[in-house]
């Protein structure tokens, strides 16, 4: 057990979308480092009222048994229990480290800098995305230490294996996530783009066939649980892309890309899928560093990108991908910026 370090589970809502999967995971490392949970053990119950209820009591249960003057690790957001979880840690005199899933005023959900940030300074240490979203809290008047985190890690289940590597350079191009016309509009789009090269193998909710034309190169799968899906995922590439337009990343989601690490690049990587990224994205950087994909500035210029991509090239980028999901399978990520941040508390 990591010695006077602590966290406090609660109910997170089964979801075929990933909302909650990046939090599970982490309280899942979190057990694997040996910090322990002083509330209920992790629950996944659908109902919204009883989920609230179970949380409120095991969260209320473990800040109640928390050790004065000890570490609560915590994630953010957690908008019903934040305050008191806070509340109650400092009247103990304990040090807060946060783990930054999500931030408000960035997604454009809150224009209020300053009010976001006061949360945000109830923290001792914030592990945050990347070096992009790490400057942006500097510039913006967060005044505790903080932790890059590079990558979300995406744990399999028990039974869960790694799939096999694509074994061949093609033009099947996954998009999983948000189908819907707020966060991928760009999607419905694509077929008026000239010889597209490609097609887009498409894995999630909110999918408006009523749109696609009949000779599309959109090919719909279904929407399925984030821990299933990986067993469905096929394909040669991951793209990352938000928006409206196929020629950048454009509004709240276009700006957030370029501060945040999306979960689905993660899910791309575990499924042996070399990355394709818009060149302005915070990701974008760790991709051409690390070899695990390529960027490119409009989806315009996709087709042409894929070509020029010998097989030797594919098969390179194939290996560095194989070296970096076994790490995100792992839980490396995050327990590299845990600890980190336990050093500076």
């Amino acid at each position: 057990m990591t010695k006077n370090v602590y966290y406090i589970s609660r109910n997170y809502k089964f979801a075929k979308n990933a909302a909650s999967k990046p939090k599970m995971d982490c309280e899942m490392i979190l057990d694997q480092m040996g910090i322990y949970n002083l509330g209920f053990k992790q629950s996944n119950y659908r109902s919204s009222a009883l989920g609230a209820v179970i949380s409120f009591l095991g969260i209320t249960k473990g800040l109640l048994t928390l050790p004065k003057r000890s570490t609560l690790v915590m994630q953010y957001p957690l908008s019903k229990f934040y305050g008191y979880k806070t509340k109650w840690a400092k009247a103990k005199g304990c040090k807060i480290i946060l783990i930054v899933h999500d931030v408000k005023t960035l997604m454009g959900k809150n224009k209020e800098v300053a009010k976001e940030m006061k949360l945000f300074n109830r923290a001792d240490v914030l592990v945050v995305h990347n070096k992009a979203m790490l400057s942006w809290f500097k510039a913006n008047g967060f005044k505790g230490e903080l932790v890059s985190n590079y990558l979300f890690d995406y744990l399999l289940k028990p039974d869960q294996r790694l799939p096999v590597l694509p074994t061949a350079k093609g033009t099947k191009i996954v998009f999983a996530g948000g189908l819907g016309m707020e966060k991928s509009a760009f999607l419905y789009k694509l077929n008026a783009l000239k010889e597209p090269g490609f097609r887009l193998e498409l894995y999630g909710g909110g999918f408006q066939k009523e749109k696609v034309q009949k000779k599309s190169i959109l090919n719909y799968h279904g929407s399925f649980a984030p821990d299933e899906v990986l067993n469905h995922v096929k394909g040669n590439f991951g793209l990352v892309w938000n928006g409206n337009a196929v020629n950048r990343c454009d509004g709240a989601f276009g700006n957030y890309v370029q501060f945040n690490n999306p979960h689905k690049t993660s899910l791309y990587l575990l499924a042996g899928l070399p990355l394709i990224i818009w060149k302005k994205a915070a990701v974008a950087t760790l991709v051409e560093e690390e070899g695990i994909g390529f960027t490119i500035e409009s989806l315009e210029e996709l087709s042409k990108k894929i070509a020029a991509i010998s097989e030797s090239d594919y098969q390179k980028m194939l290996t560095k991908v194989a070296v970096t999901r076994e790490k995100i399978a792992q839980g490396h990520f995050l327990e590299t910026a845990m600890g980190k941040a336990l050093q500076l508390v």
